[in-house]
């Protein structure tokens, strides 16, 4: 893992970020529905997990734009991890709660999966907030709410306004007019990610979930 510093003074998005984190701290969410028709018939087909597939698609993408890669280290220097790896949350259904795992990126889906199979394998047995060791700095975070549906949704950190990398959560898929749709929120911070940002993440992850190829 490598954390490249920016030099802000040079930065194109020098005025934003300032703007953005110290001036006026400005976190956004946005909730959407994806068409997963396309992905359940190809998940169904191939006999494999829907989870571990969105996980996968979702790292993808993140992974492909220094926007959503960027954060502060301990000393709040503006840099970008090359790399991201996931965390998801994995639910206790005995003391209904929720532990925390986290999974090795991949960009080969077959590897990828076969890791998540065995860190869940391993894992999910543990009552603990986080279970397995050696969680890295540079991992962002995916939740999921599989039982209810939701238009809405966003998370409330108003003492957080230096952690900068995306959140995403995801609800119960449901069927409208003849296509089957997922409920997804996403959460980012203004100073380094703009509508557009978001409006070509979802665009790109659509396409994905389109015409992947498993």
């Amino acid at each position: 893992m490598s954390f490249k510093l920016i030099d802000v003074s040079k930065w194109h998005r020098k005025e934003y970020f300032d703007h953005y984190l110290n001036h006026i701290a400005c976190t956004y969410s946005m909730t959407l529905n994806l068409d997963l028709t396309n992905l359940i018939k190809e998940i169904k087909k191939k006999e494999i997990k829907l989870c571990p597939t969105m996980i996968y698609l979702l790292s993808m993408i993140v992974n492909k734009h220094e926007e959503f890669r960027t954060a502060l280290d301990s000393n709040r220097r503006v840099g970008v991890f090359d790399l991201l790896h996931p965390s998801y949350a994995i639910f206790q259904k005995e003391h209904e709660t929720f532990t925390n795992v986290w999974t090795e990126y991949n960009p080969l889906f077959s590897e990828f999966y076969e890791q998540y199979l065995l860190d869940v394998q391993k894992y999910s047995g543990v009552k603990s907030f986080i279970a397995k060791p050696n969680m890295p700095t540079n991992v962002f975070n995916i939740s999921s709410i599989p039982w209810i549906s939701f238009t809405g949704f966003n998370l409330n950190l108003p003492k957080i306004t230096d952690y900068l990398l995306p959140i995403f959560t995801t609800g119960k898929y449901f069927e409208n007019n003849g296509k089957i749709e997922l409920p997804i929120a996403i959460q980012l911070h203004h100073a380094v990610c703009d509508g557009f940002h978001l409006a070509r993440f979802v665009s790109e992850l659509q396409e994905a979930m389109n015409t992947l190829d498993l």
